[in-house]
């Protein structure tokens, strides 16, 4: 099954204490519902000094949000938009794509 929202897409949070945040995909992870999305959900964490890290300190860093949080953001508007998907081509080359919904334009490139 293809999945609506993946790696590379431009999301914007549209629920919780990050709303209103646009952000890149960094990575997905299926299985949980949920999507890292660069500069929403940080977390702080406080780290003792290490070898590998000799300086510690608190350290932010960004943590999966709920897939049902994010949405699409529209290539014509910029505005949330929702996924559905169309077939394109004929016989041999028929190919499934991403489609949004608010504009009908094409999301995979």
């Amino acid at each position: 099954m293809a999945a609506k929202i993946r790696k590379g897409d431009t999301v914007i949070v549209i629920a919780g204490k990050d709303k209103g945040r646009k952000g890149e995909v960094l990575k997905s992870f299926p299985e949980e519902n949920r999507v890292l999305v660069s500069g929403v959900n940080i977390k702080a964490r406080h780290t003792k000094p290490s070898q590998a890290d000799p300086q510690g300190g608190i350290k932010r860093n960004e943590a999966p949000i709920h897939v049902s949080n994010v949405a699409h953001v529209d290539p014509t508007s910029g505005k949330p938009t929702r996924v559905g998907f169309k077939i394109t081509g004929q016989g041999d080359d028929r190919k499934k794509v991403r489609v949004a919904k608010r504009s009908g334009a094409e999301i995979d490139g």
